[in-house]
């Protein structure tokens, strides 16, 4: 089961951005994922197709199972 964080961001135009982080440590402690948020705001790291970010939005960890199957 692969388990992922998903980090999101409002834009400087309205709209929303995702980062996604493979494999975070659990428990997910929400005033640390925040703080890290913030410092990503702040430095000014990415931009995106809908501009800047601006504010953090939510976070949340997602599960995924995937089967792979042999093809004759």
């Amino acid at each position: 089961m692969a388990k992922a964080l998903e980090l999101e961001f409002a834009t400087e135009t309205g709209k929303s951005a995702r980062i996604s982080l493979d494999n975070p440590k659990e428990p997910v402690d929400p005033a640390a994922v925040k703080q890290s948020m913030d410092q990503i705001i702040a430095a000014d790291a990415f931009l995106t197709a809908n501009g800047k970010l601006v504010s953090a939005a939510g976070a949340r960890v997602v599960e995924r199972n995937v089967t792979d199957y042999t093809l004759a």
